[in-house]
């Protein structure tokens, strides 16, 4: 696909369908990035209802992301060996359909099933729909285009939350659930449409579905061990052995690369300066979001007893925020460079968390998440237009896949350390754990900072 439409370019020009089929592959993200954060709000609504403990209702986040982001790799190499075509219009229809396993759940592993389920759909659709972005735009117009996926991203999370709120007070938490399904269906058929049929690409070679095991097995091993230790605690032997176990099946997958003959990811790609520090402004940014959200509507739902609704609307600055970080984001990226706005992002967004961490209430944390939410906003923007603003077309797919892919790993880990810190919090016993969370929220974005300044390349050297 990416050869394809690569050579219509050089042809005929730019396609005039291009910016159509953003906004349509652009919904189709938002809907991935909202099933996120759509379901933290019902979360304690389904557990109250099917019965479900903390460990459960982490895993209907985690469990989603974590094959999402462990799938997303191989996810990219289909791309460039079917066709993006092919894939984003098969990854709509089971989207589509795992949703509609999800919302007739009536148990935790019925749940937990759609949700994996999901999560697959969504590793087929979303290295598909970034890479036909990364290949329809070039130059300044693909900067432009990256700034508006990425606003997307952030602010899709943030209305996630309020849109979770209206469907968890109105019609019930399956609908949380049910919306993806017309709205999968209507941007499915419009698609078939737009994009013409095309060639099966010139890419040869076979899928790894070793090195796909690899990955999400050592992710799948971390984020667990991360969740017992909320219960177990940090320094125990479990929690140590987890996180050995995790670190050997890494280095396996990074073994298995060097030497299959069809390796999942070019290690070589991901080692690129501008490859590198986008995959950890993700990956931060991501983390950092999915802390703020699943702190928030524990603390409002259960420790303030809001209602979904009330909780739902008291998000929505956050949403209005993040879509102002990332919109200032993509109009002054040009001027400062990718390296200060990155770092002005993470500290913006660290001092946002220090305030919910220092001073209790709702007007704290209403204010506090939403300076957070626009910094990570102008994160998101930085991430992607430094990761794929230089990848050439036949690279798209993968690129596309990475960065995907620490996307979702952020929001993994980042739901796993926080449920952990806070656990006795989101249990309901007391409100210390939600301080150390945003703490800890604070020192990462902080740290992050600090290490986006080294690593973050000048456009010149990109």
């Amino acid at each position: 696909m990416t050869e394809s439409v690569a050579s219509t370019q050089e042809t005929h020009g730019p396609d005039p369908r291009r910016w159509k089929i953003l906004g349509l592959v652009g919904i189709a993200q938002l809907m991935l990035i909202l099933d996120v954060t759509v379901v933290a709000i019902a979360l304690p609504h389904m557990g109250a209802e099917l019965g479900l403990g903390r460990e459960t209702l982490t895993w209907v986040v985690s469990g989603y992301t974590l094959t999402f982001g462990g799938l997303l790799l191989l996810g990219g190499r289909a791309v460039d060996l079917f066709g993006a075509r092919r894939l984003a219009l098969l990854g709509l229809l089971l989207f589509a359909t795992a949703s509609l396993v999800a919302g007739l759940a009536t148990s935790g592993p019925m749940l937990l099933g759609g949700r994996v389920a999901q999560g697959l759909a969504a590793a087929i659709l979303s290295p598909a729909a970034l890479s036909l972005v990364v290949t329809l735009f070039e130059g300044d117009e693909r900067n432009k285009a990256l700034g508006i996926w990425s606003a997307l991203g952030g602010t899709g999370a943030a209305l996630g939350v309020l849109l979770g709120g209206l469907l968890t007070a109105g019609p019930g938490w399956p609908w949380v659930f049910f919306i993806n399904i017309p709205v999968g269906v209507v941007v499915l058929l419009t698609l078939r449409v737009q994009l013409p049929p095309q060639p099966r690409p010139a890419a040869r070679g076979r899928l790894d579905i070793p090195g796909a095991v690899l990955v999400t097995a050592a992710t799948g091993t971390l984020t667990y061990g991360l969740i017992r230790a909320g219960d177990q605690g940090w320094a125990t032997l479990t929690t140590a052995a987890f996180l050995v176990v995790a670190a050997v099946l890494y280095v396996a997958f990074v073994a298995r690369q060097r030497l299959a003959a069809s390796p999942l990811m070019d290690v070589k790609l991901l080692i690129r300066r501008p490859v590198a520090a986008g995959t950890l402004l993700i990956l931060v940014a991501t983390a950092l979001m999915i802390m703020v959200f699943f702190l928030g509507t524990f603390y409002l739902q259960d420790y303030r007893e809001y209602g979904a609704l009330t909780t739902g609307l008291l998000f929505l600055p956050v949403a209005l925020s993040t879509m102002a970080g990332a919109s200032a984001a993509g109009r002054i990226i040009g001027r400062t460079g990718p390296r200060t706005l990155g770092v002005l992002g993470l500290l913006l967004a660290a001092a946002g968390m220090v305030v919910p961490a220092l001073w209790g209430g709702t007007t704290a944390m209403v204010i506090g998440v939403a300076v957070a939410a626009a910094g990570t906003g102008v994160v998101f923007v930085v991430a992607s237009a430094t990761a794929l603003g230089q990848i050439e077309p036949h690279e798209a797919g993968l690129a596309s896949g990475i960065v995907s892919t620490f996307h979702e790993f952020g929001a993994s880990l980042g739901a796993a350390v926080v449920s952990s810190m806070a656990a006795a919090s989101i249990a309901g016993t007391d409100a210390a754990g939600f301080s150390r969370g945003f703490t800890t929220g604070a020192v990462v974005a902080t740290a992050a900072a600090l290490l986006a300044f080294f690593i973050t390349p000048k456009p010149s050297s990109q």
